[in-house]
């Protein structure tokens, strides 16, 4: 908790970032609105969220970007905050698109933000339009385009890895592509599960040696799954909570 003489501070500071949050989000949709293509409108959203995390005094730095492969990849990224969305889309280059899940959709401007720039919404619910999601997802990829996800579908109250879920890597697998594996710190600092006002730091993005399916069977997808995430949990440097976490310690939120 912060002491009374930082409080006000903290206050200001908070309403500050989020109103900055928010003129910086109504300014890139009206943009998004009147520029034509996905990439155009990338370039929008990537400017407005390096921009955002200048104004808030979280310094961004990335390594290993040249590690992306320069064709159709998938990205994969441990998942902390509700700002990792946005970190990522300062970090990445344009051409990546972002695997959402369905339930956002329902909110009005975050969901037509992120339908201006290709992202794909997942649902995790219904299993028939799951499935539909899935194969609309691995056409897209078949054709060239490259997707982040978050494989642990949520983050935890917890510091720690959770346990992967494998539709990104049965995507990739299908669609042929690498696995890029990516591991942010400090977005977990930056804005805790249970605080509503962020605090300044640095967050670091860094980009791993990308990873193929060895196999073709009907293993590969699983294999590489475990492969990725065996990698980030190293370099991360956080538990292992694959097995560790009941429901309730759990934070809904990206796909």
């Amino acid at each position: 908790m912060p002491t009374p003489i930082r409080l006000p501070l903290r206050i200001l500071y908070g309403l500050y970032t989020w109103t900055t949050f928010v003129f910086l989000s109504v300014l890139a949709l009206l943009g998004m609105i009147v520029v034509p293509g996905v990439e155009r409108r990338r370039h929008i959203a990537r400017f407005t969220a390096r921009t955002f995390l200048r104004a808030a005094g979280m310094r961004l730095r990335v390594a290993g970007i040249g590690q992306l492969p320069p064709e159709s990849c998938v990205v994969v990224a441990n998942h902390t905050s509700y700002l990792d969305g946005v970190i990522l889309i300062a970090a990445l280059p344009s051409r990546f698109g972002f695997v959402i899940k369905r339930e956002m959709d329902r909110v009005p401007l975050a969901s037509l933000l992120l339908r201006r720039i290709g992202s794909e919404f997942v649902d995790r619910v219904n299993r028939h339009k799951g499935a539909m999601d899935a194969r609309r997802m691995l056409r897209r990829a078949s054709n060239g385009q490259s997707f982040v996800f978050f494989p642990e579908g949520t983050f935890s109250k917890q510091t720690g890895l959770l346990r992967f879920h494998t539709g990104a890597f049965a995507t990739a697998v299908r669609a042929g592509c690498a696995v890029a594996p990516v591991v942010v710190k400090g977005a977990r600092q930056a804005l805790a599960w249970n605080r509503i006002v962020p605090t300044p730091t640095t967050i670091t993005v860094e980009v791993l040696v990308a990873l193929r399916a060895e196999t073709e069977d009907r293993d590969a997808a699983v294999l590489l799954r475990e492969a990725v995430r065996r990698v980030i949990l190293d370099k991360l440097g956080e538990p292992d909570l694959s097995s560790q976490h009941p429901a309730s310690d759990l934070i809904s939120n990206a796909a």
